[in-house]
């Protein structure tokens, strides 16, 4: 496991870890206020150890507006009153540590509340903190350029009482940090120091490869709409973001050799500037996440789904698994807290196939090169939610989209569908951890829906079925922390043109594993290669169909791992 891996002194501890993202709101509630706290989570820790996983990445429990839930942090060095308090934050890490588990926080810092006292101060325009932030002059009675926000509509909002703008590549309510100011990069060093003298484990930051802006801010090239400019190319991956990574680690990470997981969320980031950032050598990031797999199924824009094509997703996983093999590092995912449910997205959540299914998706996941991160839920199969009209939905960037949408002439009937397949609230609705009516999240009205399956798809059932997703899960971790294959192996992707098998072989010293998954409703089959007549099954996820010599016939969503040695 990786608790040994850390015992022996290992520095690379993380690469035969599996981390586990909380998104607290939405875990366990201890007080019957609707809202999942801390005491919550640390009371339901029992569930990640049986697990077995090794890091819990813990998503933002900072004092905040919650315009952006807990997005747009007001205070760096406490925790929201919702969450509770630092004591139960103390706590919470304690129990983690007692459990020979790891805790991440998550890092906001390409951007803070509009409420936090940095900004308050920068409003005044002869405060020393006022280009902590970037402030800019209008530029002809109007905005400073012409910059879209992510979250719709200009990236620009004007401060009546200075008669300035302010940049926010998000909501109005979470405005850019300027990181050209060296005394705001120091500020927010000091902070990372704070938590990790208090005994975190590492960060896991949010659009990290945002921070460095072009400081000129050129217009972008206009978008599809007409109405606002692409900014991306003036600070995707800007041009001081190799500095700044470089400067944190010595300011701060330096300070607790092979202790630490840095992951950073870089949206828009290349395999080939992968390979810079989490090369050992250049001391940035030990991995980033990229999105690259999760927008193949987008068509104008997220909210535009289209039917995911298995070689496109063969192609993007095994470029970065290339890419990557010689130097670096991959991150390993299908949900978190940004993207809808996997089983419903590239699986099937129907009663019939939506264990199958789930338990395929994570095998195939799982076993690739680089370490595997579960979002909460994922190892019950939990899957979208039934969310009809707009008054069921919460997440700003989805409201955002639909009054944008409808104010250009689109129908709610044209919109929803969209929303509703693609929508982050899908990856929001409380933990399933019972039967009962608010699923064992909550005693009182939850802040979400609980998803109506929670009576059939829960922590408790799958606990006491052994051929449950959540048993799978276990077998996987277990099987990654016991097979150095699955750690130092090479990857090799077969059948790369095949729109129903996704397989490939990991190689490491006498030991070679082939891990085939069908991610059709159907019974197909292909050429077994060569060399693997016989050859031991390691995991599947249900009975198997017979195939004559030298075929490899798959059932409906199956999944199998098989072993040999030289």
């Amino acid at each position: 496991m990786a608790a040994d891996s850390v015992a022996q002194g290992d520095p690379e501890w993380w690469k035969s870890a599996v981390v586990y993202q909380v998104y607290p709101r939405s875990f366990a509630d201890s007080d019957g206020d609707g809202i999942g706290d801390l005491a919550g989570l640390t009371g339901r820790l029992d569930h990640l150890a049986a697990l077995g996983v090794d890091v819990l990445w813990l998503s933002p429990v900072y004092p905040s507006p919650q315009a952006d839930n807990g997005y747009d942090i007001s205070d760096y060095q406490d925790i929201d009153p919702v969450f509770g308090d630092l004591a139960a934050f103390d706590r919470l890490l304690a129990a983690v540590h007692n459990r020979r588990m790891k805790l991440v926080m998550d890092l906001v810092v390409n951007h803070t509340s509009d409420e936090h006292p940095w900004f308050v101060e920068s409003r005044d325009p002869a405060s020393p903190q006022r280009d902590w932030y970037w402030w800019r002059a209008p530029r002809e009675g109007r905005e400073p350029n012409n910059w879209g926000s992510f979250f719709s509509g200009s990236a620009w909002t004007r401060d009546d009482a200075s008669d300035a703008y302010y940049l926010h590549l998000f909501s109005p309510k979470q405005p850019d940090l300027n990181w050209e100011n060296p005394d705001l990069r120091q500020a927010v060093y000091a902070m990372m120091r704070w938590w990790l003298d208090r005994g975190v484990d590492g960060f896991r930051m949010d659009v990290v490869n945002l921070i460095s802006k072009d400081p000129a801010l050129p217009d972008g090239v206009l978008r599809g709409d007409g109405l606002f400019g692409d900014g991306s190319p003036h600070f995707v991956c800007g041009p001081r973001i190799h500095e700044y990574l470089q400067e944190m680690h010595r300011e701060v990470m330096a300070r607790c050799p092979g202790r630490l997981l840095t992951v950073g969320e870089m949206p828009g980031v290349t395999v080939e500037q992968a390979r810079l950032f989490t090369d050992p050598l250049r001391a940035e990031l030990d991995m980033v996440f990229q999105f690259e797999h999760v927008g193949l199924d987008h068509g104008r824009d997220k909210f535009d789904p289209r039917p995911l094509r298995l070689t496109d997703l063969k192609a993007s996983l095994g470029r970065w698994q290339t890419g990557l093999a010689d130097v670096g590092w991959n991150s390993l995912y299908w949900n978190n807290h940004d993207q809808p449910r996997v089983v419903s997205r590239f699986g099937d959540d129907s009663p019939r196939y939506r264990t199958r299914s789930a338990t395929m998706l994570a095998t195939v996941l799982h076993l690739h090169r680089g370490t595997p991160y579960i979002y909460q839920g994922e190892e019950l199969g939990m899957a979208n939610a039934p969310l009809r009209s707009i008054g069921d939905f919460r997440d700003i960037e989805s409201l955002n989209h639909y009054e944008q949408a409808l104010r250009a002439g689109a129908t709610p009937e044209e919109v929803l569908p969209g929303l509703r397949a693609m929508g982050r609230d899908n990856a929001r609705t409380p933990m399933q951890w019972d039967a009962s009516p608010q699923a064992g999240f909550t005693t009182g009205t939850p802040w979400l829906p609980v998803n109506p399956d929670h009576a059939e798809i829960n922590a408790a059932a799958a606990r006491a079925d052994p051929d449950s997703v959540f048993h799978h899960y276990r077998r996987l971790i277990a099987l990654r922390h016991s097979e150095p294959a699955l750690v130092h192996g090479d990857f090799t992707m077969l059948l790369p043109d095949d729109e129903r098998i996704y397989a490939f072989t990991r190689a490491f010293g006498g030991t070679r594993l082939l891990v085939v998954g069908n991610f059709t409703g159907e019974q197909v089959a292909a050429d077994l290669p060569a060399g693997w007549e016989g050859a031991e099954l390691v995991l599947g996820n249900g009975p198997s169909v017979a195939a004559p010599p030298g075929r490899l016939v798959l059932a409906p969503w199956e999944a199998r791992v098989h072993r040999r040695t030289r």
